[in-house]
C-alpha cells in the first residue's frame, strides 16, 4: 500500500530501533557507562571545550629562528669551505637585516671559485658580487615564504602527534595566521601536562664532551660550546655546566622509538630509545671509538645526562637516565616519538575552562532544547491531532539518529552544535507541516484518505528536497570555509537535515499508512 511493503516496514523499524539503541549512551552519564558489558554499544558523543571544559592555548612559532639557524649554518659552511680550498676571505658576517651572508675575497682570481663553493652550499640563494670583491648571499623571498609555510605545517603535525600521545579526545588544533597555532583540548584536567609537552622544541642530539676545556674558564675555543645541565646543580646551588663539542655525533632525528621504563638494577625511571639503521651505525661507531669518554645527551640546549661510555653500544638502542619521575619520563618519550619541532614555540595565551562553565552551558542548552521541543510538540498536536503525535515521534527519532551518527563518526558536540541540532529539528517540522497541509488540501478537494495521503507525500517531497538541499549546501560551505564553533554548527545541522529526509518522509509515511490499515478511517484526522 502506497509503496510500503512488509519487508520495507521491517527494515525501517529495524533502523529506528538501532538508531535509538546507539543514541542511548550519549544520554547517560559516563559513570553509568563504565559498568556496561564490552559487547554493547557504548560510544558517546564527545563534548567540546565549551561544554565540558578543558585547556585552551595559543602558540606562537618562532619562524625567524629557522632562518637564523639556516644563516648560521651557511656561515659555518662558508668558513669551512673557504679554509679547505685555501681561499682567503675577510669580513665574513651576516648582513644588517639578517637576511643573508656577506664576505670579501682578498684575491680577485679566487672570486669565481668562491662563488662556486657558495653555490654548492646554498643552491636556492641569490649571489651578487660587488666591485670591492665582496660576495653577498641572500635567500629568495619566495623560497623563504615557502619555508615559513613548511614550518607551520610541520609544527601543526608534530603538535597533533604530541597531543594524541597524551590520550586526549577530540582536540581542536588549527593554524591562525602565518605563525600561530590554536590548541583546544576538551576534558584535559591538567593543563600543566599540556604545557610541558608543547612548550619544548624537543631537539635532541648526542655530543662528546671536550675534556680539555673548563666550563668555568670563560669563552670556549672554536668548536666547543658551554651548555647548562637540565637538573644537576653544584654545591653552591648553581646549575652545572658542560663543555660540549659543537659537532653532532648522532642526531635525534634518527630515533625510531622511545618508551619510558625502569632500570632493572637501580629501579630509577629511564627512557629507552632505538635508532634506525643509519643512526645505529653512527651510534655504534661513536661508542666504539670513544670508550671511557663522557657522552652528552642534549635536549633543547641543555644536557640531560652525560654518562661515560663503558663499552661499545652496537645494537642501535640505549637508555637515557636523568633523575626522571614516571611523568617526566613519559613526557620525554612522547616528545621524542613525535619528533622535534622545526622551530621553538612560545605559549602566548593559556586559559583553563572550568567544568562549571561547561555545566552551565549544557544546562542552558538542554533547557532551550526541552522548551523548544515542548512548544513544537504542543503546536503540532494542537494543529494536526493524531498526525501531530506521529510527527513528534519522528522528531524524537531524528534527534536519536543525529546523536547516534555523531557518536559513531566521533564528531564533537559544541554549544553552536546544539543550535545546529535545533535548527535541523525545525527543518524536520517544516517538512511535516508541508505534507500535512497538502493532505488537508487534497482531503478538502474530496479525495479519500489513501489517495490524499499518497498525493500529499509525492507532491510535498519535491519541495522538501529542494528546501533541505539548499540548507545542506549552505551547511557544507560553512564547514569548508569555517573553523571551530562554525564547523560544529555545520556538522550537526548537516546530520540533522540528512536524518530529517528519513524521519519526516519515510518514517512518518510508514506510521500514517499503519494507522490507515489499522483503523480504516473515512476522513483524515488532520
Amino acid at each position: 500500500m502506497m509503496g510500503v511493503t512488509r519487508l520495507r516496514a521491517v527494515i525501517v523499524l529495524a533502523i529506528c530501533f538501532v538508531g535509538v539503541v546507539m543514541a542511548i549512551p550519549s544520554l547517560l552519564p559516563a559513570e553509568k557507562m563504565a559498568g556496561w558489558p564490552s559487547w554493547l554499544w557504548h560510544k558517546q558523543v564527545s563534548l567540546g571545550l565549551d561544554l565540558q571544559g578543558g585547556s585552551h592555548m595559543l602558540l606562537e612559532i618562532d619562524v625567524a629562528h629557522v632562518q637564523r639557524e639556516r644563516l648560521n649554518n651557511l656561515l659555518d659552511g662558508i668558513r669551512t669551505s673557504m679554509r679547505s680550498q685555501r681561499i682567503a676571505v675577510t669580513n665574513l658576517q651576516l648582513n644588517a637585516e639578517a637576511t643573508g651572508v656577506s664576505f670579501r675575497v682578498r684575491d680577485t682570481s679566487d672570486i669565481e671559485k668562491a662563488r662556486q663553493a657558495v653555490r654548492e652550499l646554498e643552491r636556492t640563494g641569490q649571489l651578487a658580487t660587488q666591485p670591492d670583491n665582496t660576495i653577498v648571499v641572500t635567500f629568495d623571498p619566495r623560497e623563504l615564504a615557502e619555508q615559513r609555510r613548511r614550518v607551520l605545517s610541520q609544527s601543526l603535525e608534530i603538535v597533533r602527534r604530541r597531543i594524541d600521545a597524551l590520550g586526549t579526545k577530540e582536540p581542536a588544533i588549527q593554524a591562525q595566521g602565518q605563525d600561530r597555532i590554536l590548541v583546544q583540548v576538551p576534558g584535559l584536567k591538567d593543563p600543566k601536562a599540556l604545557e610541558e609537552v608543547l612548550g619544548k622544541t624537543a631537539k635532541m642530539t648526542f655530543h662528546l664532551l671536550d675534556p680539555n676545556t673548563d666550563p668555568a674558564a670563560g669563552r670556549p675555543p672554536e668548536g666547543t660550546m658551554i651548555l647548562p645541565a637540565d637538573k644537576e646543580v653544584e654545591r653552591d646551588g648553581r646549575a652545572r655546566q658542560y663543555a660540549v663539542q659543537r659537532r653532532i655525533a648522532v642526531s635525534g632525528d634518527r630515533l625510531t622509538d622511545a618508551q619510558p621504563s625502569t632500570n632493572s638494577q637501580t629501579g630509577e625511571w629511564v627512557v629507552s630509545f632505538k635508532f634506525d639503521g643509519q643512526g645505529a651505525r653512527q651510534f655504534g661507531n661513536v661508542t666504539r671509538e670513544n670508550v671511557g669518554r663522557p657522552f652528552a645527551v642534549v635536549l633543547d640546549g641543555k644536557v640531560i645526562t652525560a654518562p661515560v661510555i663503558r663499552e661499545p653500544i652496537l645494537g642501535g638502542s640505549g637508555q637515557i637516565s636523568g633523575q626522571f619521575t614516571a611523568q617526566s619520563a613519559n613526557n620525554l618519550a612522547v616528545l621524542l616519538r613525535a619528533g622535534a619541532l622545526p622551530a621553538p614555540i612560545k605559549i602566548i595565551e593559556q586559559r583553563t575552562v572550568g567544568p562549571d562553565l561547561g555545566s552551565d552551558s549544557i544546562e542552558a542548552g538542554t533547557r532551550a532544547c526541552i522548551i523548544g521541543y515542548l512548544l513544537i510538540f504542543t503546536l503540532m498536536i494542537a494543529g494536526y491531532g493524531l498526525f501531530g503525535i506521529i510527527a513528534n515521534v519522528a522528531l524524537l527519532l531524528n534527534m536519536a539518529f543525529t546523536l547516534a551518527i555523531m557518536a559513531s563518526i566521533g564528531a564533537t558536540l559544541t554549544l553552536p552544535g546544539i543550535a545546529g541540532m535545533v535548527l535541523g529539528l525545525a527543518m524536520a517540522v517544516d517538512a511535516n507541516v508541508l505534507t500535512y497541509e497538502r493532505m488537508r488540501e487534497e482531503s478538502a478537494a474530496g479525495r479519500s484518505p489513501l489517495p490524499a495521503i499518497d498525493t500529499a507525500f509525492n507532491r510535498a517531497f519535491t519541495t522538501i528536497l529542494d528546501s533541505n538541499l539548499t540548507t545542506l549546501i549552505a551547511a557544507l560551505l560553512l564547514y569548508m570555509f569555517g573553523s571551530g564553533p562554525v564547523r560544529g554548527f555545520a556538522v550537526t545541522l548537516s546530520i540533522g537535515i540528512a536524518c530529517s529526509m528519513f524521519t519526516a518522509v519515510t518514517v512518518t509515511r510508514l506510521f500514517i499508512v499503519g494507522y490507515l490499515v489499522w483503523r480504516r478511517p473515512k476522513l483524515l484526522p488532520v
